[in-house]
């Protein structure tokens, strides 16, 4: 069989029988089309040790036009989904190279970078202003700030799904899986006042301003770029956009993006003596070792109480 066959059906295997997202999905084909059409092969039977591994020294020595070259957790991004296509292969008696043999490389680990608690105040006091999109845009930080969302989850929530009264709420994250997460009392004020200037019917929680609407309707190409978008959501794009608008507007002269803020919710609840678990629940987190990319917050603390306090009455 034509391997670009398999790969259409591994895709739909992905989709049907393992219940992966529409995004991962997206991004398997992507990377599997750059593999594809690198290696030019037509059967699985010509996937062979020496061909991975001239690709993986292909991955690391290209450059896109800047000059750049690719990231060592994008080049594992290739790698993995190109062992999850040969363990389907397999699965299904199809001859090719054993997935075992195909090693994923060891990503250069590095603190995430997080805002201080001053530096949040000042981009949510930047997002400040009685008209709808100033009132939108606050919302938006808060909620970024207060539930440690994905950008996805934040786009993707409806408003019929939001409990003001109660402060919290289901959201569907990465896997399918749905957790509870919880509103600060200055973000269910900031959800409060903006869903008041609300006059559309739109069920989406977040959706463009009056601008944005005009341009969407009139621009027919950027409908054809977000195909998922409808009606007026706001797209990932635009969430981007805001959150470095106000951090520019600031004065922070970190790159924030949207991320940055769930980063700055899980330092802050750790400097404010959350267990590493409950962080875990809170941002969705399938394993703990995700979270613990955190601790380097909380590692500097404890040397701070260890200086403060161990050994005191030697001193005297």
């Amino acid at each position: 069989m034509d391997i670009k066959d398999l790969k259409s059906q591994f895709l739909e295997y992905l989709e049907i029988e393992r219940g992966r997202s529409h995004k991962t999905i997206e991004n398997y084909n992507h990377y599997l089309d750059r593999f594809l059409e690198w290696a030019k092969i037509s059967e699985p039977q010509e996937i062979t040790d020496d061909l991975i591994r001239s690709f993986r020294v292909h991955l690391n020595r290209v450059e896109d036009a800047q000059g750049k070259t690719l990231k060592k957790i994008t080049q594992n991004y290739y790698v993995i989904s190109i062992r999850s296509f040969l363990k389907y292969l397999a699965k299904r008696d199809i001859k090719t190279l054993q997935a075992e043999k195909v090693e994923v490389g060891k990503n250069s680990t590095k603190e995430v970078e997080f805002l201080e608690a001053e530096e949040v105040e000042r981009i949510l006091a930047a997002a400040s202003g009685p008209d709808f999109k100033s009132l939108r845009d606050r919302a938006i930080l808060e909620l970024l700030f207060s539930a440690g969302l994905r950008v996805s989850e934040l786009t993707n929530m409806n408003r019929d799904r939001l409990d003001l009264k109660n402060k919290e709420f289901s959201v569907r994250g990465k896997g399918d899986k749905v957790r509870v997460v919880f509103v600060s009392d200055s973000a269910a004020k900031a959800l409060q006042r903006y869903l008041e200037k609300r006059t559309d019917i739109d069920p989406a929680l977040f959706v463009r301003d009056e601008k944005g609407l005009a341009k969407f309707e009139s621009d027919k190409k950027e409908k054809k770029k977000d195909k998922k978008s409808s009606g007026l959501r706001i797209t990932p794009r635009s969430i981007q956009r805001i959150v470095k608008y106000y951090a520019a507007k600031a004065g922070i002269i970190k790159d924030v993006h949207p991320h940055t803020l769930r980063h700055s919710f899980a330092t802050d609840l750790l400097i404010n003596g959350a267990d590493i678990r409950s962080v875990q629940e809170m941002l969705g987190h399938s394993s703990i070792t995700t979270t613990q990319v955190y601790t380097h917050v909380t590692n500097k603390q404890l040397k701070e109480v260890h200086q403060a306090f161990h050994a005191r009455r030697r001193k005297k």
